[in-house]
């Protein structure tokens, strides 16, 4: 009797490797060097940030939500203060409205300009890594100056913005806009029209319009596939209703949508541009008045520790749609806060664009949604007794249950 032996292997990779900036796990099953099965587990960084914001008050959890992410430390505390306020039915002033888009779209500034750097670094163009280094500086300079910090910016308050924008301030604001426009002519040459480049990212970890509907892609991840889906359109939040802008995907550049590792270039580079003339429309319209509904922050706690009710913010952050629910009961902390970041809608999009690649590709195709595990990861508790997987119809049934429970 003829045997066959089995031709393919698995490697591991993660949750600690060279090409992975975060802890994340992959089992690949490779034939060759070409991927038929991809394996994904999570779970190795979780700080219990979601418990531990029930036992501060909502003042103090703003900054806790702040550290969710350190390059999205202005959209999770953000995301955060929509929820709070649409439970608490707080009106957030016009000037404040506009503020919060020019802060908003620096942090996408600043984070596509990082992404940019990390991944020419995957595909070993580390002199394009240096040029994003150097472009980014200039916007961390800009949010240092407008808000006082680099990074963990503090400057979300529930009802508007702890800082003003004053008019001295503008020429510089333009000054480093001027700058980013001439600098982003630069890095789109040599990162688009780069021969090398495009034979390491043109086809390579496609994702098909289909897959990234029936997998809830989110972000410019599900923008390059050729889907029109962006929170500050679908459902605009502080001034963006009152701005002039559009959908970016791929097509406005290339004039054809593919939803490979290219097209996630061409559409974060776009949006750069997009954002810097969001800032300018900001600073054109914005109309004076308070920057904060209640600036006394004890009367603020005093009023919120009677409200009752339930509230969801959502947000465009640079990685796509992050999402904030709160549930308020009358008391100084929150009962419940549950978060769910953008990369957890982009974890399962991974599969149809690892298979059918080779492991070289790996590091940027697992690059180019640009993950963030730590604002990812939430704890799971499995009971032994219990089944590991459940079907649609238990998990709904579950969502019920818990819901039910909230609510008592």
């Amino acid at each position: 009797m003829k045997t066959t032996s089995k031709t393919t292997y698995q490697i591991p990779i993660g949750p600690i490797h060279p090409a992975l900036k975060e802890p994340v796990s992959f089992t690949f099953e490779i034939d060759g060097e070409r991927i038929v099965n991809v394996d994904v587990h999570l779970g190795f960084v979780h700080r219990s940030i979601e418990w531990a914001g029930t036992k501060r008050n909502l003042v103090q959890l703003l900054y806790l939500a702040e550290r969710i992410c350190g390059i999205c430390s202005y959209c999770h505390p953000m995301a955060l203060a929509l929820a709070v306020e649409r439970a608490s039915s707080i009106q957030v002033p016009d000037r404040a409205e506009y503020l919060r888009v020019i802060h908003a779209e620096l942090e996408r500034i600043g984070s596509h300009i990082l992404w940019a750097g990390v991944a020419a670094h995957e595909i070993g163009f580390d002199s394009v890594l240096f040029l994003t280094w150097q472009i980014r500086e200039t916007v961390l300079d800009l949010t240092e100056y407008l808000t006082g910090n680099r990074i963990t910016k503090g400057i979300t308050m529930i009802g508007g913005v702890r800082r003003d924008i004053t008019p001295e301030m503008v020429p510089r604001i333009h000054e480093t806009l001027q700058f980013l426009k001439s600098q982003m002519e630069k890095l789109h040459h040599v990162m688009l029209d780069d021969t090398t480049i495009q034979l390491r990212c043109r086809d390579c970890g496609v994702l098909t319009k289909e897959d990234a509907l029936s997998l809830c892609a989110v972000g410019p991840t599900t923008r390059a596939s050729g889907v029109r889906k962006d929170v500050r359109l679908d459902q605009p939040y502080f001034a963006f209703g009152d701005l002039d802008f559009d959908y970016i995907t791929p097509d406005l550049l290339t004039s054809e949508v593919r939803g490979d590792v290219y097209d996630r270039i061409v559409v974060r580079l776009l949006e750069i541009k997009q954002s810097v003339d969001l800032i300018e429309q900001c600073l054109d319209r914005m109309p004076a008045g308070d920057i904060v509904a209640e600036p006394k922050i004890t009367a603020l706690l005093a009023a919120l520790k009677k409200v009752t009710g339930e509230g969801i913010g959502r947000m465009e952050a640079p990685r796509g749609e992050v999402f904030h629910y709160v549930k308020l009961t009358g008391s100084d902390f929150p009962y419940y806060w549950k978060v769910r970041a953008p990369t957890y809608n982009n974890i399962l999009p991974w599969v149809p664009m690892l298979l059918g690649q080779q492991i070289a590709d790996i590091p940027i195709i697992a690059a180019s949604i640009d993950p963030c595990m730590s604002c990812t990861n939430r704890v799971t508790i499995v009971h032994k007794s219990q089944p590991s997987m459940v079907d649609g119809e238990q998990l709904h049934r579950l969502s019920i249950e818990k819901t039910r429970r909230l609510l008592r």
